[in-house]
């Protein structure tokens, strides 16, 4: 996908987001139930947090832009620049203890306080969001039964959790947000080359109602919704790396983000339990298949064909293309690790160039050699062997075994979003006269700022 494309895309994207949040603002300000209200919310912030996220990897892809422009990258990579593979990382059966005084949970004594959690996932631009969970002084643990699935994800993923709450015992009244007056961001945003982002939020707002004229910005919903409805608060965050990752249920560390005076605060325990899956497409697809003559170090003078394919880590070796595609039980299992020490020789009369696999197991080194037919063929295979060990040293554990990821089962039926309220307010309705819009926030302003500027 060229940057170009990845622009537009992710333009959409950010045009999706900007009507979603509309409607959960509209849904907000209209609706006079609690749930109803504390869902709304949820997926406003949820929204905001997308917004940001997806301005932020736009900066990204026009730097890139720039870069290539003024020749700072070459065309030319060399060994550095290989690029371990992608893979999909997943969280499940997510924990979070409470820690009660004894007086509120063993006697049920003292004002009773409760809250509407849910946590906020982020890896990179993608974003997820959990179910409402209601906390009160009766349950022990914070338990959210989602599978969040991150695909595409890189060895250096870095997974933020955050944990969101809102108390929820004060008398649910409020009013309708009030006039608020209209700022323009201006200035660069008049360029021609940032019409693409322009005419996306443009769109937006034509299609909920708003003035829209040539040369100005639309100005989204607020960021905040403290004029209206329950407000979400980060309670607490952690952010997990590929060495959390364990097949199991496993205890990690959270950092605490209010105090016991805050009327959104519980007693966490201060640690989150959770099933951190990952899957390195190297591990779970084929990576190259085809003919190759294979022979042990040792007995250099007895050479094999084979139908081989390098999967996980083995390279495995098959009498007939029928058995690989039956999967039957292979010959020769060349072991493929992270130490695995991948050479091509110099050219001979007889087999031509050889590739060289030596693999340190249990104290000894286990060699094989193997050629092929063509020299562009040696050198497809060499490269990919390469690659694959450098997938293998990057994905570390997540390449001992292959883990097995839950599927997220469908999730149950939200009475939030079957109700004609929702869809009626979500969907896109026609211009209406001077509608009362609030301000962008500060926050997303500043990013489409900086954006223009270094368009």
């Amino acid at each position: 996908m060229t940057d170009e494309t990845q622009e537009d895309d992710v333009l959409q994207q950010i045009e999706r987001e900007v009507r979603m949040r509309e409607g959960a603002y509209k849904l907000l300000a209209a609706c006079s139930n609690r749930d109803q209200a504390l869902e709304a919310s949820k997926s406003l912030l949820t929204c905001n947090t997308r917004v940001l996220a997806l301005l932020s990897q736009l900066q990204k892809i026009r730097r890139a832009q720039i870069l290539q422009r003024v020749g700072s990258r070459s065309d030319h990579k060399t060994s550095e620049d290989v690029l371990p593979c992608t893979g999909r990382v997943s969280l499940s059966d997510l924990r979070i203890p409470l820690l009660w005084k004894d007086s509120e949970y063993f006697k049920n004594k003292g004002e009773l306080h409760r809250c509407a959690v849910f946590c906020l996932l982020q890896c990179g631009a993608d974003i997820h969001d959990s179910d409402l969970v209601m906390v009160d002084r009766t349950l022990t643990d914070i338990c959210f039964e989602d599978t969040i699935i991150f695909n595409n994800v890189g060895p250096d993923f870095r997974l933020r959790v955050e944990l969101y709450s809102s108390c929820t015992v004060e008398d649910f009244s409020w009013g309708g947000p009030s006039p608020r007056k209209i700022s323009f961001l201006g200035g660069s945003l008049g360029r021609s080359s940032s019409k693409k982002i322009r005419s996306a939020l443009e769109s937006a707002a034509a299609c909920g109602g708003g003035d829209v004229r040539p040369g100005h910005m639309y100005p989204p919903l607020p960021f905040h919704n403290s004029a209206l409805g329950p407000k979400f608060n980060l309670l607490a965050h952690t952010t997990l790396r590929i060495e959390h990752v364990r097949e199991g249920f496993k205890t990690h560390d959270l950092m605490l983000s209010a105090t016991e005076d805050c009327p959104y605060w519980l007693p966490l325990f201060g640690s989150i339990c959770c099933r951190l899956i990952a899957q390195p497409v190297c591990m779970i697809q084929p990576v190259i298949s085809g003919q190759l003559q294979v022979k042990p170090e040792e007995d250099s003078d007895d050479w094999e064909d084979f139908e081989c394919v390098l999967k996980g880590q083995n390279l495995l070796c098959y009498q007939t293309e029928e058995e690989l595609e039956c999967e039957d039980k292979p010959l020769v299992v060349i072991p493929i690790r992270k130490d695995t020490r991948v050479g091509v020789s110099e050219a001979e009369p007889v087999h031509g160039q050889h590739i060289f696999i030596s693999t340190p197991l249990q104290g000894n080194n286990i060699n094989y050699t193997v050629t092929s037919c063509s020299t562009d063929n040696i050198q497809r295979w060499n490269k990919t062997l390469q690659q694959h060990v450098c997938n293998l040293r990057h994905w570390k554990q997540c390449c001992d075994h292959v883990m097995k990821i839950e599927m997220p089962s469908s999730k149950k039926s939200n009475p939030l979003k079957q109700g004609s309220l929702y869809h009626e307010i979500v969907t896109p309705s026609p211009a209406r006269e001077n509608p009362a819009v609030p301000d962008l926030s500060d926050e997303i302003r500043s990013s489409l700022s900086s954006y223009y500027k270094e368009r």
